[in-house]
């Protein structure tokens, strides 16, 4: 059957518009539709799709809300985020909600599918256009607090270093390139960090080393 997904929109006809784009592909399978975020968290919990297409703005439960539900209840589905709202305060609350991804609903059809297939296989996707974004809002956040930084103690200075890299948006061939490993290696590393700290992927790493201090807003590493 392959990926199984649950398509989350308030328009019937981007719901359609969606499904018919995943049911082209001989690996996808749309396995229900919801009109808002109740609908999404009732409908999550019974079909457990491998991952659910999220809009944010919808009436009665928002898509925020659903998406924190759903994250709650399975760490086994996954939520792509997908809305035409570029907002900031948007971007970071979908993620901090447990979103594994964030992309504009004006995306070529390609890139929606290629994000499906990196959120499911345990990676998370931010829509070029947002990374900056999200990391400038990081400028003038909140102080960080003392156990978030203090967390980084439990890695090694060659993850510390490969964990800002991923945080700046380079991926696993660019760090080796950058730092003369392995792909290997850098994998081993990443999966390191991920572990030490409990994240569930990249997208939630480049969260922790903003609010950690570990990367200034600047984008550069603290020493």
């Amino acid at each position: 059957m392959g990926i199984r997904v649950l398509v989350v929109d308030d328009q019937a006809i981007v719901r359609a518009g969606f499904a018919a784009i995943l049911a082209a592909e001989a690996d996808m399978t749309v396995v229900g539709e919801a009109a808002d975020g109740d609908a999404a968290v009732a409908m999550a919990a019974e079909l457990t799709p491998d991952l659910v297409l999220m809009d944010i703005r919808m009436p009665g439960m928002d898509g925020l809300t659903a998406t924190r539900l759903i994250t709650r209840h399975s760490s086994r589905t996954k939520v792509l985020v997908l809305t035409t709202f570029d907002l900031d305060a948007y971007v970071y609350d979908a993620l901090r909600a447990g979103s594994s991804g964030f992309l504009l609903k004006d995306s070529e059809p390609e890139a929606l599918l290629t994000a499906i297939r990196v959120v499911v296989s345990g990676d998370g996707v931010l829509a070029p256009a947002v990374t900056g974004r999200l990391i400038a809002a990081f400028a003038h956040g909140a102080p960080v607090a003392p156990e978030i930084s203090g967390a980084l103690d439990r890695l090694t200075h060659r993850e510390r270093e490969i964990m800002a890299l991923v945080a700046t948006g380079l991926s696993n061939t660019e760090i080796g390139e950058r730092l003369g490993l392995a792909m290997g290696t850098v994998k081993a590393h990443v999966s390191a960090v991920l572990n030490k700290l409990s994240l569930r992927d990249r997208v939630q790493a480049t969260i922790f080393a903003y609010e950690s201090g570990l990367i200034r807003p600047s984008g550069a590493a603290t020493p």
